[in-house]
Parts: C-alpha cells; sequence; structure tokens
C-alpha cells in the first residue's frame, strides 16, 4: 500500500499505534508523559534541572541516499544523531518528536520500518515518541527534535566554549569506520564479510555516547562536542567558540583497526574529516582526562592540545612536528 492511498490521518494512527506500542510504563520519560501523539501538541509533567533541546533534519539525496540506507537503519539513524547531540552536551534524552514530509507513492512498509528503527533506539536510550507531523513532498524529508535535560537535575552542562590554552584534546572509541562504510555502499566495494559488517553498522548504527557524556560531567570536563562532521572540522567549531587554537598529532589519532586493514593510505583522511562517527571530542586538563580514562568503559585517546590563538587554527603535525596538510576538513553544508 502507498501512503497516499493510507492517507495522512491512517498513516498518524498506524504510526501512533506502533509507538504506543512501544511504551514501557516502568521507565521515568513514559511515566512523565500527559498526552502523546494525537492531540495539537504533546504534555508532560516537568522537571527541576537544565532542559535541553536540539533538532536536525535530513533530506533524501543530501544527508541520504535509499539505495544505501535502508529505512530501518535510516530511522535509527535519524533518530541517533538528535541523541547524539544530547551526549554531547552531557545530558539525558527524554522525548522526541518525528515530523515526516514523503511522497504520495512511499510504501507504507516502508515508513512502519523507519519507525521501527526509531523506535529500537529509543528503547535502548530510554526516549518516549510523543508526536510530529506528516506531509507531502517530492523527496523523503526527516525532521526529529529531540528534549532532555542534565541528569538529577544538576545545572552544569558541556559547551564548546570553554577550552583553554593547555588542556589536553582528547577522543571516545576510534574514528573513520562511517565514512568508510559510507564508502563501501557508494562504489560497492568488497571485503570481507566481517570487514563489510563492521562498516556497515558503523555507517547505518551510531551508538551515540550519552554515557560517556554523563561521565564527562561528572569530572570535571567543561568542553565536549560530538563527531559528526569530522573531527577537525568539529575541533575547529570548539576552537571558534572558545577563541583558542589546537595542534593536534595525527599519527595518535585513533583509526579504526578496520579502516587500516581496507583503505590503507586513505584510512587517515577518512578518521580526520570522514565524520559521522559520533564519538565525543572534548577538551580538559591532562588529570581530568585521566579520570576519565580510568572511569570510561570505551578508550579514550589523547591526540594533542589547546594553544593560544585568538583565530581559532587547528594546526596539524606528523610525529616530527612537521606541518601535515590535510585537503579536506569535512562536512559543510554551503561549501561549493
Amino acid at each position: 500500500m502507498k501512503v497516499s492511498e493510507l492517507g495522512e490521518f491512517g498513516l498518524i494512527d498506524l504510526l501512533a499505534k506502533m509507538v504506543s506500542s512501544s511504551k514501557s510504563k516502568q521507565l521515568a520519560p513514559w511515566q512523565q508523559v500527559i498526552l502523546g501523539i494525537g492531540d495539537d501538541t504533546a504534555a508532560w509533567h516537568g522537571e527541576a534541572g537544565t532542559q535541553l533541546v536540539t533538532t536536525d533534519s535530513l533530506f533524501q539525496d543530501i544527508h541520504f541516499t535509499l539505495k544505501t540506507t535502508p529505512w530501518q537503519e535510516l530511522g535509527w539513524k535519524a533518530l541517533a544523531v538528535n541523541v547524539s547531540d544530547i551526549a554531547a552536551m552531557g545530558g539525558v534524552p527524554k522525548y522526541a518528536l518525528v515530523s515526516l514530509a514523503l511522497p504520495g507513492n512511499t510504501e507504507v512498509a516502508d515508513v512502519t520500518a523507519l519507525y521501527q528503527g526509531m523506535i529500537e533506539l529509543a528503547q535502548q536510550f530510554e526516549v518516549a515518541i510523543v508526536g510530529g507531523d506528516t506531509s507531502r513532498a517530492p523527496l523523503v524529508s526527516i525532521t526529529i527534535t529531540v528534549l532532555g535535560s542534565t541528569k538529577n537535575g544538576e545545572g552544569h552542562i558541556l559547551t564548546r566554549s570553554a577550552a583553554k590554552p593547555g588542556d589536553k584534546i582528547a577522543v571516545t572509541g576510534s574514528l573513520g569506520a562511517a565514512a568508510a562504510g559510507l564508502e563501501m555502499l557508494t562504489n560497492q566495494l568488497q571485503f570481507s564479510p566481517e570487514a563489510t559488517a563492521q562498516l556497515r553498522n558503523a555507517f547505518l548504527h551510531p551508538w551515540p555516547r550519552v554515557t560517556e557524556g554523563q561521565l564527562l560531567v561528572a569530572q570535571g570536563v567543561k568542553t565536549a562536542i560530538d563527531i559528526s562532521d569530522g573531527l577537525i572540522s568539529d575541533l575547529n567549531r570548539i576552537c571558534q567558540s572558545s577563541k583558542v587554537g589546537a595542534r593536534v598529532e595525527v599519527d595518535r589519532v585513533p583509526i579504526s583497526p578496520v579502516v587500516k586493514a581496507n583503505f590503507g593510505d586513505r584510512a587517515l583522511e577518512l578518521a580526520l574529516s570522514g565524520g559521522e562517527d559520533y564519538e565525543l571530542l572534548f577538551v580538559a586538563s591532562a588529570d581530568i582526562i585521566d579520570k576519565v580514562k580510568e572511569a570510561a568503559s570505551c578508550p579514550v585517546t589523547v591526540i594533542g592540545e589547546i594553544v593560544a590563538d585568538k583565530i581559532g587554527k587547528v594546526a596539524l603535525v606528523d610525529t616530527k612536528g612537521n606541518p601535515f596538510l590535510l585537503s579536506k576538513t569535512g562536512w559543510e553544508h554551503f561549501a561549493t
């Protein structure tokens, strides 16, 4: 069945039933919901503390193509990138609003698969999907808003603007696999089954570092960002906001082993500028980063240092301290 045959209200009713069946009355966000999908707005009981909100849009043939991204994985990723923004603030994601624009000939089964992916991610991170909107469009577009808060009502959040000269630069996990996965799917590259599965999963199923973001707050980190557009591009955002510079030792950047093994000389480029890893990039004193390393359940790697530079320049160097040139720093929407 096409969505044009089911109709707007039929589609909303179908998706509302999917979300309703995924409710868990044991989870705090669902316990606090007063009104979900079906009224003019969602409503829930408020709470003390700092409230967080983020929104993100994905447009067909700009952010994704249905040739490489199945509907269910698209749903997971669309919600994951927003949850990752809450993680980058050290917050707890709570509620999500989903707005879909779809061609009339879209299969209903595809839309339900999209929602199933979102529901799977929402259940993993205890997020309640409480509403949204649907409309017709020539191509698919997905806009998701996620609301969250600081843990236990605490007011401290991670920002991009508190980096200081002398702070160390660190990153969680490893980098490059998502960009490599996109390249593999786009160019139909052939690797071993294990490598193919790892790269595909890295690109289509990012795992937001929500627990790690809260750990950073608990250990006294002040500045962080999630790596969506590329390590260097996102580090530049910290530098611009904090009015500092950065010095990155490229040989210390943690490249995903599967990328090293299958992309050779291009592995470093993918790790530095590929993007969509959704790892956390953060800066803090060496003592604080040591505490984070000790407490974290994932690898944490120091890759450089914040330096005094009001222009906000990010300098890349090799092991000998020589400048390292990178042709592209990351994704930029309006670059020509």
